[in-house]
């Protein structure tokens, strides 16, 4: 069962849901595995999680790194402008963009901090220090830009990924080069597919199981969770083949008290991969 908006897209079939859809129900839809799911006629098979990247961004995250991929490209930009066929005026304001960059991350960012501290300082004083003397207030500074460091248009980040992508779709863009100017990221590392297990929890909201579970940070390498339950007869039943973390067991609890379990495997296509997670139980009904 997944949650429905106005706009949802009906994943088996590609198209938005219609009103005589016999899988809608009012707030959500059915899946397969789900109790009165009826099949789509071109539904054959689990539904396929849209595959994402294995690659990591390759711009980093963190300020300092940010600050040497910038010193990097703009180093050594220059040096494949023939092989990539870029003009004299793409590289110059690529150039000029990063330099632009580095000195608002690496210098004047820091003063405005260690400005942001004074100021807090001189509060701090004027409300309980004991120096003798009237105070005088920090005023900023801003850095000097180095010789030809100029202020840029703003958008300088966004103009240097544009000329990335153009570079990267370019034949002569080769991997050495994309290396060098660090324009792909390092690869992700797959979980172990012989050993990796979901891990299940639950919970009662609203008169239904609520079944937690997540891709353990390998979305990029899994497709499916394959869900079972066993409702106090002793043996599994498939609940649902699940493509997005969480999912609702809408089948309505008992009158009397019981206990439910479930557990789940991941799949890679059309095939199981790593074991059955442990057994997670819940007392329902009663």
């Amino acid at each position: 069962m997944q949650t429905l908006h106005w706009d949802s897209i009906n994943p088996f079939t590609g198209q938005p849901f219609t009103w005589d859809d016999q899988n809608l129900r009012w707030g959500y839809y059915l899946e397969p595995g789900d109790p009165g799911f009826v099949p789509y006629p071109a539904v054959n098979q689990p539904p396929q999680k849209t595959k994402r990247m294995k690659r990591q961004t390759y711009y980093p995250t963190s300020t300092p790194e940010q600050i040497v991929w910038l010193e990097n490209f703009r180093n050594k930009l220059a040096t494949y402008q023939a092989a990539l066929a870029l003009t004299a005026g793409q590289v110059t304001a690529a150039v000029a963009d990063a330099r632009w960059l580095i000195y608002v991350l690496g210098s004047f960012l820091p003063a405005v901090r260690a400005y942001a501290v004074a100021c807090t300082n001189a509060a701090t004083a004027a409300q309980s220090g004991t120096d003798a003397g009237a105070q005088v207030l920090p005023v900023f500074t801003a850095p000097t830009p180095p010789t030809g460091v100029t202020p840029a248009v703003p958008g300088a980040l966004n103009r240097i990924f544009a000329l990335v992508a153009t570079m990267k779709d370019l034949a002569a863009c080769t991997a050495a080069i994309k290396s060098d100017l660090r324009l792909v990221g390092p690869e992700k590392q797959g979980p172990d597919l012989a050993t990796i297990a979901p891990v299940l929890t639950l919970k009662l909201v609203g008169g239904r199981v609520e079944v937690g579970w997540g891709w353990q940070g390998f979305s990029a390498f899994l497709d499916l969770c394959e869900i079972e339950a066993d409702r106090g007869t002793g043996g599994w039943a498939l609940l649902t083949y699940d493509s997005t973390p969480d999912y609702t067991d809408t089948t309505p609890l008992p009158a009397t008290a019981a206990k439910w379990k479930y557990r789940a495997i991941y799949r890679v296509g059309d095939a199981r991969v790593g074991v059955w997670s442990a057994e997670a139980s819940i007392a329902v009904g009663g």
